[in-house]
């Protein structure tokens, strides 16, 4: 953990103003020991990382200038303003970020008066400033503050910024966007604007050279130059883009500043500080380093950057990278996202048509797997989740079976493709939805809780979600064998140890399965209950079931398997068979699985008589911390559903019960 240090800078910044009197070298100073301060903590408690070691003079450079919140810094996604936190009063609660009841692990309105905005998901920062500036203007309010947005080149694939971008330039807008290009965003970035940036960020002699290129132009000697006078504009432009890395951003009516050392606080202070006083849209391009000042990352070119993106707790100790110290004999049960990976590259050996895709998160959804050992059958779109599911339902209609990884949370971006290109048009297509449930650290901009509701409504889709990492291999062959748009959602982390097929088998589309069939009791206890789960909520329906078994109550417990089309004869039976039925989901209860279940037995004209008691995520934002506190915080635990399940026995006469 960091200590505070003799007459370290740092420890006299209470507030961004604070640094409004230092000195450019003490502004250097103060940067470098935030970004000290973030190596100690983050190195011991884990988090974000790289990103953040590459933004320490930035944040300095722009809180030195403006006056938060009165001023507005907008950073995009936010995994990038652990500097920005440490200078606006929470330097000492550092510590406590991403763990319950702690410091929010992105920018969060409700923490900080200088979080002007929270969000964690690439791409909207420009469209945040945007909007806020305008509605400065539309108060006529001339002493506004400014507005400031950071993004990442990685955040640049999202179509959103492009939106944005145009309609600033066509508005005039006067905002700076502070261009932070590193060449990652979690993984390598990819793609045509990636391989531009690139070439602007590595060729020096673009640095500067925009500034002086019309000149030039117009003082060639022997008549040369008087002929370009002559000739006009458009050909001095269409010669500076040629040389000139701005010219992109200028034809859209922004002004460009760059390239500038993203480590140099004197250099960004000079850029931003024009880039104010121009009071029109500018974007300033800085180049800096992902994981700066920490070797490994600094070193360890893109592989260590990506590495680094994060830290594991108590990965770091004295600036120095800590040996794991896990035992060689215990071998914990592989995580699902590395047995989706191994499973899609064996469905790709399999079949000829079989094809991964992700959004910018390789290593996240286990495709980097496919992409070491068949590359030609991997494809990155950057953080362009609608692409990926128009790119996938392009091939899809050619003859290939796409699937594309991507973690629920993110598929909300790609809406819209879902339900118009993939859903109306019955195309083969496999949505892998990583992280399904509540992630934990990441808090509520990450919780996969909403895919079984926004996916439940649209017609021509089919759902599921496995109960452990076997049934994941099974669903995947499932899934692809199928000849329309499949969903298959599971959790983030371990699978719980069962062994894995040798070869897959199909699931029946629309089946569910009971795994434990309370005995006949004779008038007792025996067929009162009975727990239907759906994807993790399997696990918690068998322990529960065993903790009910304790009280004497004999519970039946069975696998949904599917969301869409759920399995009405196993519905029915359960319902007819049991007092009370219960249905256990990860997933929001307004329009969720147990929504589905009360729906198909309603229907069926058996809702009324059937006491139905819904278990899942509730109807609010669920905060971040250890997935175990927060499974206990909204009752997704053995123990609160054994609990609850008691108190409905001896609560007869409800017919419809829910959280």
């Amino acid at each position: 953990m960091s200590a505070s240090q003799p007459d370290r800078l740092l420890d006299r910044i209470e507030r961004p103003q604070d640094l409004h009197g230092l000195s450019e070298d003490e502004l250097a100073r103060v940067a470098q020991e935030v970004r000290e301060h973030i190596i100690a903590t983050v190195g011991e408690i884990g988090g974000h990382f790289g990103a953040n070691l590459g933004t320490c003079e930035l944040a300095v450079a722009l809180h030195s200038l403006l006056d938060s919140p009165r001023d507005k810094i907008v950073w995009d996604v936010g995994h990038q303003a652990y500097p920005h936190k440490v200078l606006t009063g929470r330097r000492d609660q550092l510590a406590t970020i991403r763990r319950y009841g702690g410091l929010a692990p992105f920018c969060s309105i409700a923490e900080s008066e200088h979080d002007i905005m929270g969000a964690g998901h690439a791409s909207t920062s420009i469209g945040y400033a945007v909007g806020l500036k305008e509605a400065m203007r539309a108060r006529g309010d001339r002493d506004a503050g400014r507005v400031v947005a950071v993004i990442g080149d990685g955040a640049m694939t999202g179509g959103v910024a492009f939106e944005a971008i145009h309609q600033a330039g066509g508005l005039g807008t006067p905002i700076v966007v502070v261009l932070n290009d590193n060449g990652m965003s979690i993984a390598p970035n990819v793609g045509a604007l990636s391989r531009y940036f690139n070439r602007v960020r590595l060729n020096p002699r673009l640095w500067h050279a925009r500034g002086g290129i019309e000149g030039g132009l117009t003082k060639l000697p022997g008549g040369i130059g008087a002929a370009f006078e002559r000739f006009g504009p458009n050909l001095k432009e269409s010669i500076k883009a040629f040389a000139a890395p701005g010219l992109f951003w200028e034809e859209l009516d922004w002004a460009y500043v760059g390239v500038i050392d993203g480590h140099d606080v004197r250099a960004l202070r000079i850029a931003v500080r024009d880039a104010l006083a121009a009071r029109r849209p500018v974007v300033v391009h800085i180049a800096t380093v992902k994981g700066k000042g920490f070797g490994p990352a600094e070193d360890g070119g893109l592989e260590g950057m990506e590495r680094w993106h994060a830290a594991k707790p108590r990965s770091i100790a004295n600036g120095e990278v800590v040996a794991s110290s896990q035992a060689a004999d215990v071998k914990p049960p592989p995580q699902y996202t590395t047995v989706f990976g191994e499973a899609l590259l064996e469905e790709c050996r399999r079949d000829a048509r079989v094809i991964g895709i992700t959004a910018a998160m390789n290593s996240g959804t286990g495709l980097n797997i496919l992409q070491a050992a068949m590359p030609e059958r991997y494809f990155d779109v950057g953080i362009a989740e609608q692409q990926a599911v128009l790119f996938a339902a392009g091939l899809a209609l050619e003859g290939a079976r796409p699937v594309v990884a991507i973690y629920s949370t993110f598929l909300q971006r790609a809406y819209d493709q879902i339900v118009h290109d993939v859903c109306l048009q019955k195309l083969p297509i496999v949505l892998a939805m990583d992280r399904a449930g509540l992630v934990g650290d990441d808090g509520p901009t990450h919780h996969g809780v909403f895919d079984i509701a926004y996916l439940r409504c649209l017609p021509n889709i089919v759902l599921m979600a496995p109960r452990d990492e076997a049934m994941l291999v099974h669903m995947l062959r499932t899934a692809l064998s199928h000849a329309g748009p499949c969903a298959v959602r599971y959790p983030r982390g371990e699978g719980v140890g069962v062994p894995l097929p040798q070869e897959p088998m199909l699931v029946p589309i629309g089946t569910g399965e009971i795994l434990r069939e309370a005995p006949d009791a004779g008038g007792g206890d025996g067929h009162r209950v009975a727990l239907l789960g759906y994807g993790t909520g399997v696990s918690k329906a068998l322990e529960a079931a065993a903790l009910l078994e304790l009280d004497g109550i004999e519970a039946t417990v069975a696998d949904a398997r599917f969301a869409k089309p759920l399995d009405s004869g196993l519905i029915a039976q359960l319902a007819a068979e049991h007092e009370l039925l219960v249905t256990i989901e990860e997933g929001v209860l307004a329009g969720g699985f147990g929504s589905a279940v009360w729906e198909t037995l309603n229907e069926a004209g058996g809702g009324a008589q059937t006491r139905i008691l819904r278990v899942g995520v509730p109807d609010r934002y669920v905060t971040h911390g250890a997935p175990a506190l927060l499974h206990e915080e909204i009752g997704f635990t053995a123990e609160r559903i054994a609990e609850r399940v008691r108190a409905a026995i001896d609560r007869p006469s409800a017919t419809f019960a829910e959280r």
